[in-house]
C-alpha cells in the first residue's frame, strides 16, 4: 500500500489530461479553497458518485490525559466529515 499525496495526484491528473502541471495544482488548491469556504459557511458540498463533505457538531465532553491522568475539558467544537457515495464505495470493495 503506498501514500498518494498532493504531487503524486497532480503529477497523475497532468499526465492523464495532458495538462500542465501548475494548470492541475492551481485546479486542485481552488476546489480544496471552495470546499472549504463553502463548510465554513455551514454548507454541504456533494460530489455525485464520489460522496458528500458536511460538517458536525461535536457537544463538549470530559477526556482524560493519557500521560498525566488528569481530567481535562474539552470545548464543543464544529467537525468536518466526509461521507463517501455509492459509486465509490462499490469501486473500492
Amino acid at each position: 500500500m503506498i501514500n498518494v499525496n498532493k504531487d503524486a495526484l497532480v503529477t497523475a491528473i497532468a499526465t492523464k489530461t495532458e495538462q500542465s502541471k501548475k494548470d492541475v495544482e492551481m485546479v486542485i488548491e481552488t476546489m480544496v479553497e471552495e470546499i472549504t469556504k463553502s463548510l465554513q459557511a455551514g454548507n454541504k458540498v456533494t460530489l455525485t458518485g464520489f460522496g458528500t463533505f458536511k460538517t458536525s457538531a461535536r457537544a463538549a465532553r470530559e477526556g482524560i490525559n493519557p500521560q498525566t491522568k488528569a481530567k481535562i475539558q474539552i470545548p464543543a467544537m464544529t467537525v468536518p466529515k466526509f461521507t463517501a457515495g455509492k459509486a465509490l464505495k462499490e469501486s473500492v470493495r
